[in-house]
């Protein structure tokens, strides 16, 4: 990032939060720039103070931030009874942000890293704790609900996570009426509705190689009122508007699955963990928007799954390396050629989309197998007639 902050420049999305934080937030103000109301409420907090240093250092200040908070994270990762079975997870971290370092440095993601890591790492020791993390990491960014989700039902303490959830979100929207920004509260949601196939999404894949093979009038082209690339072409504002459904279908399922191998009998921290990545993966796979930085989601997931069973998480990990790797080609390195429909990078794209697909698969057969291998010992006990 010197690169960039000794010539008092931003990369990538830092350049809008630089914006965001001269205008103040104030929507009458914003003219043509982006709403700021893309994000949660939260977010706010680090896009402001990232200007402690003002505008020609906001990127060495937003960079900062971010690595504190990664500190802060690896030391809860390899302190006390993970002081040995943190190690090697934290040099996955580590090997990860060689791929990743440009977006977890760059977007809001990485403020919610290391939240949403010691939430998982106390998830069953200290619940309300994580329920307090992962609510507040909600208000930043709104990816960590589906970590929530696996805690409410695996969790002893359901009812108090539930409380502590709607204790911090009353907080944050009693903040937004008191600061005349209760009308933006929900935009984060709402405004997502209109939007198209973003180009890397999974789904959008299809019409990638409609693109690359001129079929139908398909093309990659700009959504310039959201910043995004998308996809157009025969039936794609058909799975655009079928996107959002699907999404809350597959949470849904997921969140049965869940119940059913909780009922059956599953270890709950286990459970809080399979089904954290079985959830966090089928939000990234189901959704239509697919931007490069959702992969950063994956990582303190895996990376808590790694502490807990380093064999059983072997696989995940070197998915979710591979996942990084091909979407580090993507962006930054070669992602004018894929807006273009380059075919080579269309492959990249289809392999990296591949590969999260098999990596959802994984975590549903896995929490499968929880509930099956957790009902097998009370059915083995049954004596013989």
């Amino acid at each position: 990032m010197m690169t960039f902050i000794i010539h008092g420049n931003t990369f990538s999305d830092t350049e809008q939060y630089r914006q965001w934080a001269l205008l103040g937030y104030n929507p009458s103000d914003l003219g043509e720039v982006i709403s700021p109301w893309v994000y949660p409420l939260l977010a706010q907090l680090p896009i402001f103070a990232a200007n402690m240093f003002g505008p020609s250092l906001y990127l060495l200040g937003w960079t900062l931030i971010i690595i504190v908070l990664n500190a802060v994270g690896l030391v809860f990762l390899t302190r006390g009874k993970r002081s040995v079975s943190g190690i090697a997870p934290a040099w996955f971290w580590l090997f990860f942000t060689i791929f990743m370092g440009f977006l977890s440095f760059a977007r809001v993601e990485g403020i919610t890293t290391s939240l949403v890591l010691i939430a998982l790492l106390y998830a069953v020791e200290r619940p309300v704790l994580a329920a307090f993390l992962l609510s507040a990491a909600t208000w930043i960014k709104v990816w960590p609900a589906a970590v929530i989700a696996p805690l409410l039902i695996a969790s002893a303490k359901r009812v108090q996570i539930f409380i502590t959830g709607v204790v911090v979100t009353a907080a944050v929207a009693a903040v937004a009426v008191l600061t005349g920004a209760g009308s933006h509260l929900l935009d984060f949601a709402i405004n997502q509705g209109d939007r198209g196939m973003q180009l890397e999404a999974t789904f959008s894949t299809p019409w990638v190689w409609l693109s690359v093979f001129n079929i139908g009038g398909s093309k990659i082209a700009d959504n310039v009122a959201i910043n995004s690339t998308e996809v157009y072409g025969p039936g794609a504002e058909i799975a655009a508007a079928l996107m959002q459904p699907l999404l809350i279908v597959a949470a849904l399922t997921g969140a049965i699955l869940m119940l059913w191998a909780l009922r059956r009998g599953a270890q709950r921290e286990e459970l809080i963990l399979e089904g954290s990545l079985l959830m966090v993966t089928a939000f990234i796979v189901f959704n239509k928007v697919g931007s490069p930085q959702f992969i950063i989601w994956l990582l303190p997931v895996v990376v808590a799954g790694l502490v807990h069973d380093w064999d059983r998480w072997k696989i995940p990990a070197t998915l979710l390396m591979g996942i990084a790797f091909t979407t580090f080609i993507i962006y930054p390195l070669f992602y004018t050629p894929l807006i273009h429909a380059n075919p080579i990078m269309a492959a990249v794209l289809t392999s990296r989309n591949v590969l999260l697909v098999t990596l959802l698969i994984w975590a549903i057969q896995r929490t499968v197998e929880l509930g099956r291998n957790a009902a097998a010992p009370a059915v083995s006990a049954i004596p013989p007639n």
